[in-house]
């Protein structure tokens, strides 16, 4: 157990109210929480030994970042980076620190709310700054709280504890896209087609683009911690990396394979409409056709000249109606069985 904290220690002093400051919370060596410490007690935490800084941040202004960059010594274009956010999921070191881009995602409605999860990473400290609708990692920091032996890892275990929230948080909206895909594929294939499917599928197929935009950059992160940066991430840390890029691999192909589903999708319910406009252009031609018979026979014995065969034998109208009956009779079959009809 850790020595308990002295009465005056800054680790027992909460945070004073800052905007943009969601935590500041200290950790000894054997990963037992301190306390919330204010901004200003910072400095003083980090030069004990063994122990690290855990730093939450939610859409700071530049005054704060600008005081996180002299505070941690953070290198300037990473800060830049973090400031103004719409980033593309990627690592990059610098000197004794690496900054870390993640995207996250959570539905909202018919569409998906993206976020953004910057991580500045050093030996004694981890900061991360949260832009969009990105969740609150408030559950996953206490989670990590629990295992005080896995967080005397340092602040490389808190990271994988934030990038595994972000690649969980994945799961619940493919899984809702796939539950709405299962519901459109009995729509697909109804009687009566409906233009907003088509619509559903598309917006669908343009999500998940934007879902896998997201994935797959972050799938060579995880695999560069996995493998590299050893001065941040402990080789104990490593298979935990491992652990989550390979529940990234799994939803970047889930995603994959949704899409091509969806593109397929697409493909048939156009198919299907032009079936049902060749089947509607079919019926009206077979009924054109029969239209025709009794056209062609009434227009031809109906002009006005002198010698009609009709005006001088009696049953000439009625032997005409039959033989027009048993045009059209015999040409309705006919076209009952080619399906035209």
């Amino acid at each position: 157990m850790a020595n308990p904290v002295p009465a005056q220690h800054p680790a027992e002093n909460l945070p004073a109210a800052v905007p943009g400051v969601v935590a500041c919370v200290a950790y000894e060596r054997n990963g037992q929480r301190l306390g919330d410490i204010d901004l200003a007690a910072i400095s003083d935490t980090l030069r004990e030994r063994g122990r690290f800084v855990w730093v939450g941040l939610y859409e700071p202004d530049d005054a704060l970042l600008a005081r996180m960059q002299e505070e941690f010594a953070l290198h300037p274009l990473a800060v830049e980076d973090a400031r103004n956010a719409h980033q593309r999921p990627k690592i990059e070191p610098y000197g004794d620190s690496l900054f870390v881009v993640a995207r996250t995602a959570a539905r909202a409605g018919a569409r998906i709310s993206f976020g953004e999860t910057h991580v500045f990473l050093g030996a004694n400290y981890i900061i991360s700054v949260r832009h969009g609708s990105s969740p609150s990692y408030a559950p996953v920091r206490h989670a990590a709280e629990q295992n005080p032996a896995l967080l005397a890892q340092g602040p490389g275990y808190a990271l994988y504890s934030v990038l595994d929230a972000i690649v969980d948080g994945f799961m619940p909206v493919l899984e809702t896209y796939q539950a709405e895909l299962e519901d459109l594929e009995s729509a697909i294939f109804a009687r009566q087609w409906k233009r907003g499917t088509l619509k559903r599928l598309y917006g669908m197929q343009r999500e998940l683009t934007r879902l896998r935009l997201a994935v797959a950059p972050l799938q060579d992160v995880l695999a560069q911690l996995e493998r590299l940066h050893p001065a941040f991430i402990p080789e104990t840390v490593r298979p935990y990396f491992r652990d989550v890029n390979d529940h990234a691999n799994r939803i970047n192909d889930a995603v994959s394979a949704m899409r091509e589903m969806l593109g397929a999708a697409m493909n048939v319910s156009v198919s299907l409409v032009t079936l049902n406009q060749n089947e509607v252009v079919k019926r009206l031609a077979g009924w054109a056709a029969l239209l025709a018979v009794p056209t062609l026979l009434t227009g031809w014995f109906g002009m006005n000249f002198r010698h009609m065969p009709e005006l001088d034998q009696p049953w000439a109208y009625p032997a005409l109606i039959a033989f027009t009956l048993i045009l059209c009779g015999g040409l309705y079959l006919m076209l009952k069985r080619a399906r035209w009809l």
